[in-house]
């Protein structure tokens, strides 16, 4: 007997190696997400994805290099970016455009050997940074800035979205948010990725799709979603008849309870401490005071704890980021996964076809069209 599931929630659809939520504890190939945050580089998790092994100094040395050296992308996507009408254009979209561009310089784009397909990971995790930080200076009007090969992935991200040298803070701050978005299972835009390279095709189609999956709302779009609101409410004192007239009206509050989470979101509570340290330094207090409000009544009333997604929006406004370029941020560490689970697709392929349950009409004639009223 054929049983249909709704968004296929429950169903196990593959296995894997990379990540798991078991007992709602995340973990990457085994390691608590706690243990990587609060010990870990981007550049380690980005190896232990990859390879399903932290890497000794050695590795990890080359891997800082190639990706450090990978970092500039090509003329033609910065004259690309410059094109758009800004007022028009949705970071999203511009990232998941420019990504498949990038496809068109790379000689070993359609070359599948595992070889070729890791040195593409490395090229593709270098620069989707580079995309990111120059898409947000070009629609300032300000020319993009060329990474440094001597600083790390977080630096070189700050460095280039901001034209100067981050402080150690605000490089704890994104190296966090890094490591903390990397991979979270067979999420909606890591399944698109594996749907999409089990076809065999290029894993620039596969990074491409799964920014078009990520760009949706319901998925990429909730930390973006936390920072208008608190920007709707403005001050400490609207926050709790702001949420109180939400739940009234039957409101979702973005940013609080999870799918797949019954306890709670396991990453959230390093992100509140960023934003309780950042909001403190910047003097912008008032955000991280009006989410601890807003948390502490939805969890109270409504039995939601809030996720990753609601705190990271006051770490990333701590850091003076456009609240639309958070969805490609996430998309920037999360493309670690990405290419991890694509790599792993790869290695025990299987054409991924499910069934769909068909509850339309049945045994019907073709009418001629004369007779069709």
């Amino acid at each position: 007997m054929t049983t249909t599931t709704k968004g296929l929630e429950g169903v196990v659809a593959s296995r894997s190696q990379i990540s798991s939520i078991i007992d709602d504890q995340l973990t990457y190939v085994g390691y608590t997400i706690d243990d990587l945050a609060e010990n870990a580089s981007f550049e380690e998790v980005v190896f232990l994805l990859w390879n399903k092994k932290l890497p000794n100094q050695k590795e990890l040395d080359a891997i800082k290099k190639e990706l450090a050296e990978n970092m500039e992308v090509p003329n033609e996507i910065y004259e690309h970016l410059k094109s758009y009408d800004m007022s028009k254009v949705h970071p999203m979209a511009a990232l998941r455009t420019a990504v498949s561009m990038l496809a068109l310089y790379d000689d070993e784009v359609d070359v599948m050997e595992a070889d070729a397909n890791k040195r593409k990971a490395i090229r593709i995790q270098a620069k989707i940074a580079t995309i990111v930080t120059a898409f947000s200076r070009i629609r300032k009007g300000k020319e993009p800035v060329k990474p440094k090969k001597d600083l790390s992935y977080s630096e070189n991200f700050l460095y280039m979205l901001n034209g100067k040298q981050a402080n150690s803070i605000e490089v704890e701050a994104i190296e966090k948010a890094l490591v903390l978005h990397a991979d979270h299972e067979l999420n909606a835009s890591t399944f698109t990725a594996r749907v999409c390279v089990a076809t065999l095709s290029d894993v620039y189609s596969g990074i491409t799709a799964a920014i078009g999956a990520l760009k949706g709302p319901l998925h990429g779009g909730a930390n973006e979603a936390v920072m208008k609101m608190l920007l709707e409410i403005g001050e400490e004192e609207n926050a709790i008849p702001y949420i109180e007239k939400k739940i009234a009206n039957k409101e979702k509050i973005m940013g609080m309870g999870h799918r797949v989470y019954r306890t709670g979101d396991p990453r959230a509570k390093h992100l509140k401490e960023m934003s309780k340290q950042l909001t403190k330094i910047t003097g912008q207090e008032k955000w991280y005071n009006m989410s601890v409000e807003i948390e502490d009544y939805i969890k109270k009333n409504k039995g939601l704890p809030a996720n990753v997604d609601f705190y990271s929006a006051s770490v990333y406004h701590s850091l003076g980021i456009d609240y639309d370029l958070f969805t490609p941020i996430f998309a920037v560490s999360r493309t670690s996964g990405w290419l991890a689970h694509i790599l792993e697709q790869y290695e025990d392929n299987r054409l991924i076809r499910p069934r769909a349950e068909y509850i339309g009409p049945q045994k019907q004639k073709y009418i001629p069209l004369s007779q069709r009223s």
